[in-house]
């Protein structure tokens, strides 16, 4: 039996995917929740093989609690299910320990079978993430200048490119403002902008915010 949780901010998401699980006699959803502070907090409670997870929710987001639920249950799989296409997201986060990235757009069995894949202990790489990977691998230093952020500041500046404060940020990733503040100056000089404004026009041009 899998034992699965799924964080999702919108109830119809949660009660859909349980729904759908529970027609699979080998799954099994043991918890829910709405946010990346809600995930942390049921791998740390609850046993789990696999936490399906949203990227884009209110407070903490995914991208915010994946390194947490990395450091808190490092068996525990993460499947990322996201409105994103695989293309914005994939890359970094499977760098940053996510076993898998399927877009809400896929096959609901498709799913089914990350799900099983990443219960083995394997990573579940779709055949465009595939091919993500091996045009990162041809290109090295090439890549998009947001991928060769480090995790940190991928983070910092996709809040920073949602106009949140330094302080936000701070309080948001446990880190002091000054420590937000020299994030912001190193990715902005890796990035070659010079504002925030440039920060959130070009995160709206890689489509990585709505």
């Amino acid at each position: 039996m899998i034992r699965i949780g799924i964080v999702d901010d919108h109830a119809i998401v949660r009660s859909g995917l349980k729904q759908y699980f529970s027609e699979h006699v080998d799954l099994r959803v043991v918890g829910e929740a709405a946010s990346g502070r809600e995930a942390i907090d049921l791998v740390r409670t609850t046993e789990m093989d696999v936490l399906v997870m949203d990227l884009s929710m209110p407070g903490q987001s995914g991208i915010d609690a994946l390194a947490m639920i990395r450091a808190k249950a490092p068996d525990v799989g993460v499947l990322i299910l996201s409105g994103y296409p695989e293309a914005h997201y994939a890359m970094n986060l499977i760098r940053q320990g996510a076993s898998g990235y399927l877009n809400k757009e896929c096959e609901p069995l498709e799913i089914v079978e990350a799900i099983r894949t990443i219960a083995l202990g394997k990573r579940y790489i779709t055949p465009s993430v595939a091919q993500l990977l091996a045009q990162q691998l041809g290109r090295k230093s090439d890549a998009p200048p947001h991928e060769q952020l480090s995790e940190r500041k991928f983070q910092v500046f996709l809040k920073l490119a949602r106009g949140q404060t330094a302080g936000d940020i701070a309080e948001a990733l446990s880190l002091s403002v000054k420590t937000v503040s020299t994030y912001r100056t190193r990715l902005m000089e890796k990035m070659a902008l010079s504002s925030n404004s440039d920060l959130t026009y070009y995160a709206l041009k890689n489509k990585l915010i709505d």
